[in-house]
Order: structure tokens, then C-alpha cells, then sequence
């Protein structure tokens, strides 16, 4: 599609949608659940526990943006009715969604997984990205100015982001014959998202799915050597620098309601 969406414009909110039959659906259907990960899902010593873990963190930023949206209509005023909202009390979900004793204990700990992982992913494309502003391909120069901004801030030096991809990276090498299936997983991945009934969350989903199959690509590409940069189309990469901010938004909200 030639179609171009400004997502300050179109931003994300919380609408009241119930997203969970296509969550379980990721969880049990695209997730890995055979072998070491039956015992340990999320931290086998397998790639596959790196991509459940990756995609858990997925989940978790869109958790904290639901939980964000709930706090802000409320800051607003604005009267959040049990027939719209079958969530009303912001604490109560971030305890049920994200807290350590609730439906999933690492939330957290893979929200931050995830974050590393799309971190890195900008950290290997920032010459890449640098080029096109050099060339003018990236908006205007206020853009520029912004991604140039993302791009030369010091946590992007800091060694400790390439943590996650490290241990994806090493885990693929080992295994690297069956990569084939993350990438048709991460397929299965963008093609559920056409399946959410709600327009703000599905547009939003897919930003978000694009962001982290790109830092899977970047991580691994085709034999869990990495990808590169270079061959990496200009909306893939935009979505991956969206989706950074998605995560740390995300991040945001659990420093401060924890």
C-alpha cells in the first residue's frame, strides 16, 4: 500500500477492545511449546524460548499501553462505563497483567527483553539510517533532526542492549537449520494481527509486529549471523524505530506504577 499514516495524528488509545482469544491464539499457536520449552518456556536454552520471550514482550508493551490509555481518560475525566470499558481501574490491571504475581510473572522481565532486542536492531541500522537522512529520505528536517537525535543518544553505545540479541544470536548458531521456522512464525506473527476487530489496535499491532520482526532479522537474518542493514526495506526500519518508542513509553508506565 501507497498509504501513509502519521501516528501522532493517529494515535494509540484505549478503546474498550478485548484482544484476548487473539493473544491466546499467539501464546499457544504461533509460540514454541515442544522440547526444552515445555519445562522453561521463556529461558530454555533454544531460540525458540528467545522468540516466545520476545513476543511475550511484545504483549507486554501493548498491556502497558492499554493501562496507559485507561489512566490518561481518567486524568481527562473522562467516565470510563461498564458497558464500554470492561477495564476501569488502571492499578488493578497492571497488577493482573504485569505484576509478578499476575497472569505472567516475567511480563516485565520480557518487556525489557524486547526492548533489547529493538535496540539493538537500531544500533545495527544506524548507518543505515544516518545515509538516508544524509540523502533526504527521511521526511523533513524535522524528522531528520528527531531520528538523528534517537540515534546518536548515548544508550545506543552502552554495551549491555546487545544482551538479548547475544543470546539470540548464539542460540540460532546452534540451531541454525531450523530458523526457517521464526520467520514463519514471524509471518504467522503479522498475519494475526489482521484478525483484531478494533482499526486503532490492529494499525498499532502491525507497527509494532513489523518493529520486532525487523530486530529478528537484524539479530539472526537467515543463518543466526545477522542480517543486514542495507537490504532492509525503509518502512521496516521506520516501524522498528516506532517501535522503540512504543516500548519505552511502555517502560515508562511500569517504572511508575511499580
Amino acid at each position: 500500500s501507497e498509504d501513509y499514516y502519521d501516528t501522532l495524528l493517529f494515535p494509540e488509545d484505549y478503546t474498550g477492545y478485548d484482544g484476548a482469544e487473539v493473544w491466546r491464539f499467539i501464546h499457544n499457536r504461533i509460540g514454541f511449546h515442544d522440547g526444552a520449552m515445555s519445562a522453561d518456556e521463556y529461558d530454555a536454552d533454544d531460540w525458540k524460548a528467545d522468540f516466545n520471550k520476545a513476543v511475550s514482550g511484545l504483549h507486554s508493551m501493548v498491556s502497558a499501553q492499554v493501562i496507559k490509555g485507561m489512566q490518561e481518560k481518567i486524568n481527562l475525566g473522562e467516565e470510563l462505563d461498564a458497558e464500554s470499558y470492561e477495564w476501569r481501574d488502571p492499578f488493578v490491571e497492571f497488577k493482573r497483567r504485569l505484576g509478578p504475581e499476575g497472569e505472567t510473572p516475567e511480563a516485565v522481565e520480557n518487556l525489557y527483553f524486547t526492548m533489547m532486542l529493538l535496540l539493538s536492531g537500531v544500533r545495527a541500522a544506524k548507518d543505515r539510517l544516518l545515509m538516508d537522512c544524509d540523502m533526504g529520505k527521511v521526511g523533513d528536517a524535522q524528522a531528520c533532526q528527531v531520528l538523528r537525535s534517537i540515534l546518536t543518544h548515548p544508550l545506543l553505545d552502552d554495551p549491555s542492549i546487545e544482551a538479548a540479541s547475544h543470546r539470540l544470536r548464539n542460540h540460532a548458531l546452534k540451531d541454525s537449520n531450523s530458523l526457517w521456522e521464526a520467520r514463519m512464525r514471524t509471518r504467522d506473527l503479522m498475519r494475526i494481527m489482521n484478525c483484531v476487530q478494533c482499526n486503532k489496535c490492529r494499525f498499532h499491532g502491525k507497527i509494532s509486529t513489523l518493529g520486532l520482526s525487523t530486530a529478528l532479522q537484524l539479530a539472526v537474518g537467515h543463518r543466526g549471523t545477522g542480517g543486514d542493514a542495507v537490504k532492509i526495506h525503509r518502512v521496516e526500519l521506520a516501524a522498528l524505530v516506532t517501535a522503540v518508542g512504543k516500548f519505552s513509553s511502555g517502560i515508562d508506565l511500569c517504572l511508575e506504577m511499580q
